[in-house]
């Protein structure tokens, strides 16, 4: 039956952590905000254990970061190349300070507790409707918004419910991304390995860093996660028997070196095959995709969570600026010019480490081996965190598209806590002033917050840049960066306002 009418700005379909953070971000700017999810609860075990620095500043921006900082630790320890002889090839260090957005570079965590945290910010909103057991069954989608056929699988009925754009943060299988035909591109990785979880019953000499065992007779990586938790990761090879390698005396025989039974409790294991693809085509018209929906990376660099929550960001800012402010829709199709670059130059580092890493022939593991020890280490550092064309002004330099570091201010906030969700204007007096009058008041119609006498970590940041004013999106990347009167004119022209 349909419901009585009522047309949301948003719906979104799947609560894993994308959905809920695009969830909270939404809800923070006020949009109402439908959720559909399809289980009953919080998938109990774990599955991602890493996040960076990134991802908690936009946690932060949904005002979360405290609470996400008592789940998780900082990796603090980095991570160990060791060779089938036990010999240490490269190290990668770690460090809890503060790096560019003012957290730790990574965080290790425990799923269930994090979309515990998310799930939670949600009751802070009364324009977030939650809908667990209701599965998306279909979608219709018109001029002014998508109709939503969708079943409620605990009182086994149908109804249908109106959104004006609709979010398929639905994982892998999406129903979403099936409706829209979205074709998924192969990068070059499907490998199973077997993941297994592992609680510490008392105190074991196990590592505190990440260890990857580059041994070509059973390629593995070991976690330390957060409190007790440890975890294997251990490649599949062509000979193994799948249904004998998850049985428990399999899997302690495989960890034996490490840890027995006795010491610690079997939390899950479980086969997974490590996929590499992204999709073409993350809009069409009012539907949108996000996070696995839309790409799924091998985890040997622990940014498969990480790009669905930038996604989340870069999406929930824009839909903000159309719902709310009445920008062109067409700054959504930006939504994927931006993020699909970054995402495969992510997805394709992580299929050479993971070649690296999955070597099997000794051989070519010896050669790799001697590599290491010349010390040119076929390791790569992350891409940089640089846009595809989109809503920002691509002749403003090399800093535009990147994200802008998040300084502590001498009032002792970090810079996002004055900014708030808003797009910023930051210069000195003399640089804004020279902006001309339709300039400022695109501003004003951008909702901007302008800042003509930035605080000394701003005026240093600026002075070590040779600039006289920066433009920021709300998502904290670099719209321009002005060094005169006519650069600042143009650059403000990328802040979305409505026609």
């Amino acid at each position: 039956m349909a419901e009585a009418a009522r047309m949301y700005d948003v719906a979104i379909v799947g609560l894993g952590p994308t959905g809920a953070t695009l969830a909270n971000l939404l809800g923070a700017a006020g949009l109402s905000v439908l959720v559909l999810e399809k289980e009953a609860g919080i998938f109990p075990l774990p599955r991602a254990i890493h996040f960076d620095g990134e991802v908690l500043r936009i946690l932060q921006g949904a005002g979360l970061r405290e609470r996400v900082l008592a789940i998780a630790r900082p990796g603090e320890q980095g991570m160990h190349f060791v060779n089938g002889a036990g010999e240490t090839m490269l190290i990668r260090g770690g460090s809890a300070a503060l790096g560019p957005h003012g957290c730790a570079n990574n965080y290790y965590f425990h799923q269930p507790e994090l979309e515990a945290v998310l799930r939670e910010g949600l009751a802070r909103f009364p324009n977030v409707e939650l809908r667990l057991r209701h599965e998306l069954i279909g979608i219709a989608q018109d001029a002014d918004g998508a109709t939503l056929s969708v079943r409620d699988l605990q009182r086994q009925e149908n109804t249908t419910l109106s959104a004006r754009y609709v979010v398929g943060c639905d994982g892998a299988r999406s129903p979403v991304r099936r409706q829209m035909g979205s074709a998924m591109v192969d990068l070059g990785l499907r490998q199973p390995w077997l993941v297994f979880d592992v609680l510490l019953r008392q105190p074991v000499a196990l590592p505190d860093h990440t260890v990857q065992h580059c041994d070509p007779a059973r390629p593995m990586t070991y976690c330390n996660v957060v409190g007790d938790r440890r975890r294997w990761e251990i490649m599949v090879l062509p000979d193994d028997d799948r249904e004998a390698l998850v049985q428990p005396d399999t899997l302690w025989r495989l960890v034996a070196p490490w840890v027995k039974p006795e010491q610690a409790r079997l939390e899950r294991a479980a086969i997974y095959t490590f996929h590499s693809v992204i999709a073409q085509g993350w809009r069409q018209g009012r539907l949108l995709l996000a996070g696995d929906a839309c790409h799924q990376t091998p985890p040997f660099l622990g940014q498969g969570m990480c790009a669905g929550i930038r996604d989340a960001v870069n999406l929930a800012w824009k839909l903000e600026a159309v719902l709310a402010r009445g920008a062109p829709a067409a700054l959504l199709d930006t939504y994927e010019s931006e993020r699909a670059p970054h995402v495969r130059a992510l997805i394709e580092l992580a299929v050479r480490l993971g070649n690296i890493i999955q070597t099997t022939d000794p051989a070519r593991a010896a050669e790799r081996d001697a590599r290491f020890r010349a010390g040119r280490p076929e390791i790569f550092e992350l891409p940089p965190q640089l846009l595809g064309q989109g809503a920002f002004d691509a002749d403003a330099g090399s800093l535009a598209g990147r994200p802008f570091p998040q300084p502590r201010l001498t009032d002792g906030r970090l810079l996002d806590e004055l900014l708030g969700r808003r797009s910023a204007v930051i210069g000195s007096p003399d640089a804004l002033a020279a902006a001309a009058p339709a300039t400022a008041e695109r501003w004003r119609r951008a909702d901007a917050i302008v800042i003509d006498r930035p605080d000394a970590p701003l005026r240093h940041w600026l002075e070590a840049h040779e600039a006289r004013a920066v433009i920021l999106r709300p998502d904290r990347y670099i719209v321009g960066v002005a060094r005169t009167g006519h650069d600042l004119d143009r650059i403000s022209q990328h802040l979305p306002v409505a026609p």
